[in-house]
């Protein structure tokens, strides 16, 4: 087989929605990190305590498990693509409330705002699988997950140039501006999608009928399990385990690095580089291992890599910081790919939408809790606390991933 028709051959199928979904992610992610590099150092900055930092999580999350029983529900009964579209350009917009916050308690109304807005993410999610063929989704997932984190790379570096130029508070608030507007572009950009729910309901919704359509919602969320097969039940069991476990450390990584470890600002924003260099190397790879080896082992390689990351961080010097990271971005990389195809696999596609949303309402609900949880725990116990329940509850994951997920029989369209 020639270069160009083995090119074919790997990359053909990103057309279409794809290629939208692509170019709009590759946008998103080159300004996406800026202004959250130092996030938790810009609440400092604004009067905010670490248990501050876990309000403010835990509204985040709260936020979004709200809306995603109810994405779930549209996402599947009226269409995936207006839903993405008008939502993106909410999203775009709230970055405007961040970068102008006079202190952290409107970044509360600004992360409830944003949060409230992704209820479209169960519709990214179900577009997206609809968008991959069943034998290209390991290495499917994986492209987009690479494309995203090449242009996500700038992110900490321009995080850290702002920093050495503005400082934190001024820094991240004109990080906030490059977010709002590069969002904009792109959700001009979804502009282009094409609806892939055949049935979809094509009617005008209303606030009201909005209202009433949320217990039905709910009801139909939770029913979809009794559908879906056993390994995809403790599949999203443990994704909820392995959330609220990394939503306790992840507030807290650059503010215990900077007080404890005595990393550098600037050194932080070049180990953040470090690790998405690491996700974009090792995201190809792990997405044909997943394709070729199945979704089942490497899913348990990935937790198995996770585990002694949290007590590296905790214990690290920088030698050990970088490796921790290293095993993180292999980590993520492996699980991102098994996880994204495992689901699209066990997952009927009219039946998406709804077990989306109902898995990120329990996922969001348990990092809501997570962060909240590390901020008390970092404030009111020893800032290692937090990292030492999360490599505990990693543990956890390894024994549920090796004992109770298997590899599925038939993949779904």
């Amino acid at each position: 087989m020639g270069l160009g028709s083995r090119i074919k051959h790997e990359f053909g199928f990103i057309h279409g929605n794809l290629s939208v979904l692509i170019v709009s992610w590759i946008l998103m992610n080159l300004v996406g990190g800026i202004p959250y590099t130092y996030f938790s150092l810009y609440i400092e900055e604004l009067g905010g305590t670490p248990f501050a930092i876990g309000i403010i999580n835990f509204v985040s999350f709260a936020a979004l498990a709200s809306v995603q029983f109810l994405g779930g529900y549209l996402a599947d009964a009226y269409g995936r693509r207006w839903l993405i579209v008008s939502m993106t350009f909410g999203v775009a917009l709230s970055n405007l409330i961040f970068a102008f916050a006079p202190s952290w308690q409107y970044v509360l109304v600004a992360v409830l705002v944003q949060n409230l807005c992704l209820i479209y993410q169960p519709a990214l999610s179900a577009i997206t699988a609809d968008s991959i063929p069943p034998e290209k989704r390991g290495f499917g997932f994986s492209i987009i997950m690479f494309l995203s984190n090449i242009a996500s790379l700038a992110s900490p570096l321009i995080a850290g140039v702002l920093f050495l130029h503005y400082g934190t508070l001024q820094g991240v608030r004109v990080g906030f501006l490059f977010v709002a507007a590069f969002y904009l572009i792109a959700a001009v950009i979804r502009i282009k999608l094409k609806e892939t729910l055949v049935n979809a309901e094509t009617r005008r919704i209303r606030v009201k009928e909005l209202l009433k359509s949320y217990p039905r919602a709910v009801k139909e969320g939770f029913a979809v399990w009794k559908l879906l097969p056993r390994s995809m039940f403790f599949l999203f069991l443990i994704n909820l385990i392995g959330s609220f476990s990394y939503a306790l450390m992840d507030a807290y990584f650059v503010l215990y690095a900077t007080e404890f470890l005595a990393v550098k600002e600037f050194e932080w924003a070049i180990i953040m580089t470090w690790l998405t260099a690491v996700m974009i190397l090792t995201a190809l790879p792990c997405g044909k291992l997943v394709d070729k080896y199945g979704r089942a082992k490497p899913l348990l390689a990935s937790w198995l890599v996770y585990a002694p990351f949290p007590v590296f961080f905790l214990y690290g010097n920088m030698p050990l910081l970088y490796f921790g990271f290293f095993l993180f971005g292999i980590s993520n990389a492996l699980f991102m790919a098994g996880y994204s195809a495992m689901e699209a696999d066990l997952v009927p596609k009219e039946l998406r939408g709804k077990e989306v949303g109902c898995n990120q309402f329990a996922t969001y609900v348990l990092m809501a809790l997570g962060g909240l949880t590390g901020g008390y725990l970092y404030e009111n116990v020893s800032p290692a606390s937090p990292f030492l329940l999360a490599f505990l509850l990693v543990l956890v994951c390894i024994l549920l991933q090796a004992f109770f997920v298997k590899e599925p029989k038939r993949r779904e369209a």
